[in-house]
């Protein structure tokens, strides 16, 4: 029997040479004569370790890494195949104290199968989900998802079982799904891991919503710096039609569903649902006026449940195993899990899911092994770069979407960003003025005027010149920006600046410059 070898295709790891290495192994194994299967399997998220190798032995799945192309001749020399020490060993996958305290519900066939393969999915649980949905009243699977809890894991925290029951209670002979797999923000990756990971499961959750709403096609709107994801899911919807998982006839059941894959336009703002659905229409993507609700009047101007991809990867878990086992996880009204997503100046840098009420500092400091540098930690950013400077004290606070609001944070897609000693926070301040009018849609004035703008007033406090006056005038004009923008690009750009300046006085030049908003 051929030993399995599992080398991840991750656009992560292959970032960092693992095509290459599954080209050594092969040619090693080849000159050694001996027989191999070599599987391009999804990341572990322990990406410090990139490229990690895995081999299956009669312990289990044994991981070796970072492995580098010259790594691989010593590797066969240990005896790896079978599990041999190595410098680069470290025993049983399963059993790393990183990946085994983890509770890994989303992400649980992440790294351990062949994305696009639909038996190996299967076999590790894929799929039951959808069979049980597939054995209920549309109005029986929305409210499963209302009890289970879960709410979007774009960012804004709605929750999806109101958005699933508003589309399922719009009348309209056409209904659509949407997946926003925009994913643009900065320390973000678990859309992208999922989708290259275990694809069958997010477009699992896609097809059980359809079924939940009444809707017969779905679209994925992927972005497109994200070619490996495209690849990959383009090959995994071919797949599940030849199962017969998309199509006509969803597993016999009678009842149709298929996926069309789009690629994004490369703006920001596109993450937003509305401009999406511009973009998605072959418009400009500019943010449209609500009301109507995408929920009533979506794609096309029908009914639609757009979520993004970490939602619909939560899905099949609450209909396999029940919403009360997933609404037991987590604190308060955040149930479930999610994957945070750790980045910045980390010693191990990856993704971990665990319930929501983790601490930040067991995320950055157990998980995260503290600052690569070694220097103290001063700033951590967490939600994307629209989310708020927390600083060492706030390190206690417990991940859940209530506990940060009460803080003036988000928690957002779950990204985390960390800054040693070495940053400036006004620097920071300003980055986040001038991301948004870099990517601002130009259709709100606040928004398109009031980052430029934002630029200009953050670079006179740094000179200088009127100090008190012109940290006024920024605070007043985050306060326009928050109020009067049309959507969260304008409306959260106000979070960096003002949290840096409550925060951070002195790096604006002024211990004063904290005086107001505290």
């Amino acid at each position: 029997m051929n030993t399995r070898i599992y080398v991840p295709a991750d656009a992560a790891a292959r970032s960092v040479g693992a095509d290459v290495v599954a080209e050594a192994i092969v040619a090693e194994a080849s000159r050694r004569g001996v027989a191999i299967e070599l599987v391009r399997n999804g990341s572990r998220g322990m990406l410090w370790l990139e490229t990690l190798v895995e081999v299956v032995t009669g312990a289990g799945r044994v991981a070796y890494g970072p492995v580098a192309p010259e790594d691989v001749a010593s590797l066969f020399d240990a005896g790896f195949l079978t599990g041999g020490a190595h410098p680069l060993g470290h025993g049983v996958t399963e059993q790393l104290p990183w990946l085994a305290k983890q509770d890994r519900l989303v992400f649980a066939r992440v790294g351990v199968i062949d994305p696009l393969s639909v038996a190996d999915w299967q076999a590790h649980g894929g799929g039951r989900g959808l069979r049980k949905a597939l054995g209920m009243a549309p109005a029986e699977i929305v409210a499963a998802i209302t009890k289970s809890g879960l709410r979007g894991r774009g960012g804004a925290g709605f929750p999806t079982g109101i958005k699933w029951q508003t589309v399922l209670d719009t009348p309209g002979e056409q209904k659509f799904v949407v997946a926003n797999a925009d994913e643009g923000d900065s320390g973000t990756f678990s859309d992208r891991m999922l989708m290259e990971g275990d694809p069958l499961s997010f477009l699992e959750g896609m097809l059980i919503c359809g079924l939940g709403v009444g809707a017969d096609h779905g679209y994925i709107y992927l972005r497109s710096e994200y070619p490996d994801a495209e690849r990959v899911l383009t090959a995994a919807i071919a797949n599940a039609r030849a199962a017969g998982l998309l199509g006509p006839n969803v597993l016999g059941s009678g009842k149709a569903f298929d996926v069309t894959l789009r690629r994004g336009a490369g703006a920001y703002v596109c993450g937003e649902e509305t401009a999406l659905l511009e973009s998605l229409e072959g418009k400009r993507g500019e943010v449209r006026f609500r009301p109507p609700l995408p929920a009533v009047a979506g794609l096309f101007g029908k009914p639609t449940a757009l979520n993004n991809v970490v939602t619909f990867g939560s899905v099949p878990a609450i209909l396999a195993d029940g919403p009360e086992a997933y609404a037991a996880r987590g604190v308060g009204r955040s149930k479930g899990t999610l994957p945070f997503q750790l980045a910045g100046n980390l010693k191990q840098g990856g993704l971990v899911e665990l319930p929501f009420g983790v601490s930040l500092s067991e995320l950055v400091n157990e998980y995260g092994g503290g600052t690569a540098s070694g220097r103290p930690l001063r700033a951590v950013q967490v939600g994307g770069p629209l989310g708020a400077f927390l600083p060492n004290d706030a390190l206690v606070l417990p991940l859940d979407y209530e506990a940060f609001a009460a803080k003036g944070a988000i928690v957002g897609h779950g990204g985390i960003v960390v800054f040693d000693d070495t940053v400036n926070m006004a620097g920071m301040a300003r980055y986040a003025m001038e991301f948004c009018a870099i990517e601002s849609c130009g259709k709100c004035t606040p928004c398109r005027i009031g980052s430029t703008r934002g630029v200009e007033v953050i670079d006179r406090v740094r000179a200088g010149e009127d100090r008190e006056k012109d940290t006024a005038l920024l605070r007043e004009l985050c306060d326009t920006m928050t109020h009067a923008s049309l959507c969260a690009l304008g409306g959260m750009t106000a979070w960096p600046v003002l949290s840096a300046l409550d925060h951070f006085p002195e790096d604006f030049g002024s211990p004063g410059a904290a005086a107001e908003g505290n």
